[in-house]
């Protein structure tokens, strides 16, 4: 399944699975994440405009939102060197590496007015997920890890995470500061407009 229809079907999945375990996170996170994997197994489908960096700081595009804010799917867009500050997120998330390459460094808070303590360290590479959430760990920051190229990760969270009060903090100190990350685009794409395959299948011209 190419194109955009394979962005329908996760979505179409996603739905089914937090609908049916909206309770259980655990399962969200492994049967979600073996979905996200799915999707970014191929790099066929995301529509230019929603791949396209900024010229300094990474763009957040919004790709679908359930229509109840139970979840949503973003594309991160990283020019080289680009990073994140350290941040949190509140809710569960998976994140999916679908071309280019990135770093997500963990942290802990180990009380306040103290430096945090980095605890875990991971390169993705195309194919690869991993996941977020308050439960096993939720605060990091993400850098493109290559210097000449753009990296593009593309992440699910468990509400519409654009419109969430989260936090940044301060490494040397713990001290964290409130934000919300917005999106970087106006629309969405257009998941759902099958007219051409059924003009195809009924023997009907393309307009």
């Amino acid at each position: 399944m190419g194109g955009i229809a394979g962005l329908r079907s996760f979505v179409q999945d996603i739905t089914k699975l937090v609908g049916t375990s909206a309770n259980d996170e655990a399962a969200i996170r492994q049967y979600g994440g073996e979905m996200l994997s799915k999707l970014v197994s191929a790099d066929d489908w995301l529509p230019e405009s929603f791949a396209q960096p900024g010229p300094a700081s990474y763009r957040q595009y919004l790709l679908w939102c359930d229509p109840q804010e139970r979840f949503s799917v973003v594309s991160f867009v990283w020019g080289p060197g680009q990073t994140t500050p350290v941040h949190d997120h509140t809710v569960w998330g998976l994140v999916g590496m679908l071309r280019g390459a990135e770093i997500g460094v963990g942290y802990e808070i180990r009380g306040d007015g103290k430096s945090m303590v980095k605890t875990t360290e991971e390169t993705l590479t195309p194919g690869a997920v991993c996941a977020v959430s308050p439960t096993i760990g939720d605060i990091h920051t993400v850098s493109n890890a290559l210097a000449d190229r753009v990296s593009i990760s593309i992440h699910v969270y468990g509400a519409n995470i654009g419109a969430i009060a989260r936090h940044t903090y301060d490494a040397n100190t713990s001290r964290q500061k409130d934000f919300v990350s917005g999106y970087s685009n106006d629309s969405v794409p257009n998941l759902f407009d099958r007219s051409e395959e059924v003009r195809a299948a009924i023997g009907v011209a393309s307009k």
